[in-house]
């Protein structure tokens, strides 16, 4: 640490941890002066470069990412903050341990050139002694080290604080998009006979989520979501016996009100987590309260989704039942391939993102490929992976839901299977390609079984991906998923299978706007699937 004291006769002690994946730094001020607290209104941590590197900027925390410079990014611009430098290394900007403190966004210095200065979402006001959330530069050769070593923003964080962890899972959720106990039940079966674990009643279920006359203590259909009806203390019990979770949206507006109302009553019913709607976010005030609502939601067992403008810091890594958070612009938002492949590099380099994957909805096919909706799954980490966003299962009621009047009905198409398998949390990661905007290829491991995510955009690419990463000596099935306009379902999915090794290089070839997804289990005796390449 290196102290001084400023004409004001302040003392500032900078705290520095050094890391092969990076730096970070915070501030400590120490017990001084008479009133034991201080006001800080302004921060002004500066970042200061040789030259103008490329930014890949976004202004809010769920907008589209434009490629600018470091003196053309402007202010406001959301963290982590990617740069490319011009010898082809990478940098990202980030904040990690933000929880009393206000948010950190960041802004080109107005008069320095090549220089990014600290941005604070308002003043603060703490007690002494107090420390900053630390401020932190991600070092990487390529965009996919970077992605590689967020796990120091994680790190930088307070050690898990929960004794007993046992009641906290991870898993898939599918949304009930029509707000009935017909739709919550069908909903269940599909969970069951899917792999998935949880099903989520998102905004409606107890009237409309803006209106500071709805009760969340109570089941009372908004109307204009849905007619209803829905017995959930009924669904919670059916999906009980089936071992499926139940999760509730609630908008801010009831949980500012009735919070520590809330939370041991969404115990009592059986409730297995939250999802937090439309949160405030930036300011102290915010920040200190969200981060005591997620303790607070740990103290009944309940796990938490945080959602829309919230972007992560590692909290999760001291209150794990934090298990995600939107701040992304998630398949909700229709993104292009190359927005999807930039916020791969960027925003997520910060933590888990729920991304809201879409399968049936219009928007796949106007933007990408099924095949490539297949390998999100894999790129992008979410310890509750949210899927079939838009979409029922065909047991649902085909009336107007809950979700805006999509009609999207699951069908029963072969390469499902892929997301019956995949995990939501991971042993290892290895991102064997990676170019911002253009393409991504993940690796990742799951106890024995790796499945790989191949995403493209802008131009056909064949991509060599080495299997170097399997046990030597030990074969494994590849169950392959590639976009093929020739097979006759809706999705247009082919699925081939093959024996490969440690020593099988595979070509994946996507299109334009495609991707590809695998899944390498070990080989049974009894699996005679031709050698990859033979």
């Amino acid at each position: 640490s290196l102290s001084r004291r400023d004409v004001g006769g302040v003392i500032l002690e900078c705290i520095f941890r050094c890391y092969d994946q990076g730096v970070a730094f915070c501030y400590r001020l120490p017990r001084q002066g008479p009133s034991g607290a201080i006001h800080i209104d302004e921060e002004l941590t500066e970042f200061a470069f040789e030259n103008n590197h490329a930014a890949w900027c976004v202004y809010s925390a769920q907008g589209k990412y434009a490629l600018k410079t470091i003196d053309t990014m402007g202010r406001g611009v959301e963290r982590p903050l990617t740069l490319k430098t011009e010898k082809g290394r990478y940098i990202a900007i980030a904040e990690a341990g933000l929880v009393d403190y206000a948010r950190m966004k960041l802004r080109q210095h107005e008069t320095r050139p090549h220089a990014i200065v600290s941005d604070l979402s308002g003043d603060v006001i703490v007690s002494l002694p107090a420390v900053s959330p630390w401020r932190v530069i991600l070092l990487g050769q390529s965009p996919g080290e970077l992605l590689e070593n967020n796990d120091l923003i994680s790190n930088l964080n307070a050690p898990n604080a929960i004794e007993d962890c046992s009641w906290i899972r991870p898993g898939k959720v599918i949304r009930e998009v029509t707000l009935t106990t017909q739709g919550g039940k069908a909903c269940v079966d599909f969970a069951v006979e899917h792999q998935l674990q949880y099903v989520e009643f998102d905004a409606g279920w107890y009237g409309a989520e803006n209106s500071e006359a709805s009760d969340a203590r109570t089941v009372t259909l908004d109307p204009a979501r849905s007619p209803g009806p829905l017995d959930l203390p009924e669904v919670i019990r059916y999906a009980r016996e089936r071992d499926i979770g139940i999760l509730l949206y609630v908008n801010r507006r009831a949980l500012e009100r009735q919070l520590d109302e809330l939370l041991p009553l969404y115990r009592d019913w059986g409730i297995k987590g939250l999802k937090y709607g439309f949160v405030s976010v930036g300011t102290q005030k915010a920040t200190t309260w969200l981060h005591e609502a997620i303790r607070k939601a740990a103290d009944h067992q309940l796990m938490v989704d945080v959602h829309d403008e919230y972007r992560p810091t590692g909290y999760s890594r001291t209150y794990p039942n934090f298990m995600t958070q939107e701040g992304i612009g998630g398949d909700e938002t229709a993104p292009s391939n190359e927005q999807t492949l930039t916020i791969l590099f960027t925003r997520m380099l910060a933590g888990a993102g729920d991304n809201t994957l879409c399968y049936y909805d219009d928007r796949v096919i106007r933007n990408a490929s099924h095949a490539y909706q297949l390998a999100k799954a894999v790129c992008f980490y979410s310890p509750w992976q949210f899927l079939y966003w838009y979409d029922r299962p065909p047991g649902s009621p085909r009336r107007k839901g809950g979700a805006g009047g999509q009609k999207g009905v699951i069908g029963n198409e072969p390469e499902l299977e892929f997301y019956d398998h995949v995990p939501t949390v991971w042993d290892d990661t290895k991102v064997m390609h990676g170019a911002i905007g253009d393409y991504a290829v993940l690796a990742r491991r799951s106890g024995e079984d790796w499945f790989v995510g191949c995403m493209n955009s802008g131009e056909p690419r064949t991509l060599s991906v080495p299997f170097h990463f399997l046990p030597e000596g030990k074969i494994y099935v590849a169950h392959v998923y590639s976009d093929d306009p020739s097979v006759k379902t809706r999705t247009h999915v082919r699925i081939d299978r093959y024996r490969v090794d440690s020593g099988t290089v595979f070509e994946t070839s996507m299109t334009a706007q495609g991707g590809q997804a695998i899944r390498l289990v070990p080989a049974g005796l009894e699996e005679t699937y031709p050698f990859y390449g033979q």
